[in-house]
């Protein structure tokens, strides 16, 4: 009667596998029938040496020249064979390392900087010997693996989402001029001295304070001013307080701005008085900002949404946005914002 749930037919062992309980049970009774070690082999389909190898590794050395020679034993055949594998592993990256580590989890948690800020920071400024540092997938592994004293939650991007694209929008009540008029090197972010700008918010309902924020898209550096509300007047006196800051270098320092759509930005175009070019971006069209958007995600690290940002002083939002420059990134050759934008500033009030 034919047994559709199960079969006795073994399956064929492939070879360059590893023996299993199973092949070294055979082995020890082959043995027993008087098999050499080839005759073994034909019927494991395994190379001789292989065979040859478990004998030596299953059979225990012969104390004295009395009593009878020892045989092959499968079960210490299995137990050798576990331990020399316990000892085959690559030794563990961490704990050769802990003085790097100590110093990647103290970056992270007063500082806020990325797995990978850490190492290429470490690596452009030479503070470890190669052989004493992990490589950023090795990091993000152990973090993964739990053999960090970093949780998942400390460091955000690991946790990070997927973005999507979404259409752009025709602007049916144009603020000024559209980003479509901008120029081709403002997006090929080869020259310095154009800017993203945008607010955030803390507490969504009443009308409380808020963060004015910009970020020069080729250095990365981030201006964060609290004012007093989300409206067009706040936002004019944080601009004409950066009117003052630079004075007669307005202009180069803010070559082009671009806003999004918000009821605060309605007569942002004024600024082009001092020479600076505006351009806002299509309605509901954030990614048009990526910078600036990305930098306002960080600041979330400081203050979460949901928060009053009047529980923070306008000091603390600046030592904020200094703490993000002072981060190294990879896309500046793990340099910081800071000390591009401060190159940048030099080049503009020497010429």
């Amino acid at each position: 009667m034919d047994c559709p749930d199960y079969i006795t037919v073994e399956p064929e062992r492939k070879p360059g596998q590893h023996l299993q309980r199973e092949d070294r049970g055979a082995i020890e009774r082959l043995r027993r029938l008087g098999y050499s070690n080839r005759a073994i082999a034909r019927e494991l389909n395994c190379s001789p040496s292989t065979v040859g190898n478990e004998l030596r590794r299953g059979t225990p050395p012969r104390k004295s020249n009395k009593g009878r020679v020892p045989g092959y034993s499968a079960k210490r055949g299995q137990a050798v064979y576990r331990s020399n594998r316990s000892r085959c592993h690559k030794p563990h990256k961490v704990d050769s390392c802990t003085a790097f580590i100590d110093w990647v989890v103290q970056r992270v948690r007063e500082h806020r900087w990325s797995l990978d800020a850490c190492v290429g920071y470490a690596r452009l400024h030479m503070l470890f010997k190669e052989n004493e540092m992990m490589s950023t997938k090795t990091l993000y592994n152990e973090l993964w693996a739990g053999g960090l004293s970093l949780s998942l939650f400390e460091v955000p991007d690991a946790l990070k989402r997927r973005n999507t694209r979404g259409k752009s929008r025709i602007n049916k009540r144009p603020k000024g001029r559209s980003i479509e008029e901008r120029p081709d090197e403002v997006t090929a972010r080869t020259v310095p001295g154009h800017w993203e700008a945008d607010t955030v918010v803390g507490l969504r309902n009443g009308k409380e304070a808020v963060v004015f924020t910009l970020v020069e898209r080729v250095t990365d550096n981030y201006i964060a001013m609290q004012i007093a509300g989300k409206t067009s007047e706040d936002v004019q006196a944080a601009m004409q307080a950066l009117h003052a800051e630079f004075g007669d270098h307005f202009s180069s320092v803010f070559k082009t701005i671009t806003a999004d759509n918000g009821s605060e930005f309605e007569n942002f175009a004024q600024t082009e008085q001092w020479g600076t070019m505006i351009y806002f971006t299509h309605p509901y069209s954030s990614w048009e900002r990526p910078v600036n958007e990305r930098h306002n995600g960080l600041l979330r690290d400081f203050i979460p949404k949901g928060t009053s940002i009047e529980k923070f002083s306008p000091a603390q939002v600046l030592t904020f946005a200094d703490e993000l420059n002072g981060r190294p990134r990879r896309r500046l050759g793990y340099q910081t914002p800071e000390e591009l934008f401060d190159a940048f500033l030099d080049g503009v009030y020497a010429a």
